[in-house]
């Protein structure tokens, strides 16, 4: 059986602990992804100076619910291995706020099975974000608005 780690949290993410869990002889590639938060947004009129990550609260579930949906169309021998989390709360500049650590046989699995879950993950996961500005304002994305909040 693979080793599944999922989870939505608001803990600071730790993209060795995920690669760590995934490590295996078995396994003859492992491929992580960490996603950051950046001082710029093509949504933002400034500089982006933090993000707010808010999240359905059975986000956890779907989150583990989608991974293994994947793998289950991905990896029908179950080779692989799995670490991923989101980060939610309050994240400053250069923090990671998802980590996807995948081992697999071979090197383009490992890299497909990543590239699958994180897309997965994006276009899934009900988790929304207020992108915070020098100048004080803010901005929601992946609300579907694509307009200024107060």
């Amino acid at each position: 059986m693979p080793v599944i780690h999922t989870a939505v949290t608001r803990e600071v993410l730790d993209a060795a602990a995920h690669e760590a869990l995934v490590t295996d002889p078995t396994a003859g590639a492992a491929v992580c992804f960490t996603g950051m938060i950046r001082d710029h947004d093509p949504e933002a009129a400034g500089e982006v100076t933090g993000i707010e990550y808010t999240h359905h609260p059975d986000a956890d579930a779907m989150l583990a619910a989608m991974v293994a949906r994947v793998l289950g169309d991905a990896d029908p021998r179950g080779e692989a291995r799995v670490a991923v989390s989101h980060r939610v709360g309050h994240l400053d500049v250069g923090e990671l706020a998802l980590v996807c650590c995948v081992s697999t046989p071979h090197r383009a699995e490992a890299f497909a099975l990543c590239s699958a879950i994180v897309e997965v993950i994006k276009a899934e996961l009900p988790i929304w974000k207020r992108q915070l500005e020098s100048d004080g304002r803010t901005v929601w994305s992946g609300l579907g608005l694509g307009e200024e909040r107060p």
